[in-house]
């Protein structure tokens, strides 16, 4: 990555095995594309009706040459299982970016 991983939490208690396993999250998604120049990630507990449990929302926004991509999961009670679930999202518009990149995925003409 050109610019350092940016970490933003709200309402989430700040742990270093957390910020280690957004690192590696991160870290893994250079493997599809060395490309990446930036990469923010906002954890948040979102305020929501106590009937409801915790909701957990992770967005992750990426720069590319050429756009952005950005990504938004929630999940009531695991934070890990959002965290997860939104690098996964990310990894996969990553990939799709890189193969038009490429030229290997056919543009439709107007």
């Amino acid at each position: 990555m050109q610019v350092p991983l940016q970490i933003s939490l709200h309402g989430i208690e700040r742990s270093d095995a957390l910020y280690n396993a957004i690192r590696e999250k991160a870290e893994k998604l250079e493997r599809y594309s060395e490309h990446i120049t930036s990469c923010r990630v906002v954890l948040e507990l979102a305020s929501r009706h106590k009937h409801k449990g915790r909701q957990f929302s992770v967005r992750i926004d990426l720069k590319v040459p050429g756009g952005e991509i950005a990504v938004t999961r929630e999940h009531d009670e695991d934070l890990q299982i959002a965290l997860r679930d939104a690098f996964d999202a990310a990894r996969r518009q990553l990939e799709d970016a890189v193969r038009v990149q490429r030229g290997d995925v056919k543009r439709h003409a107007h």
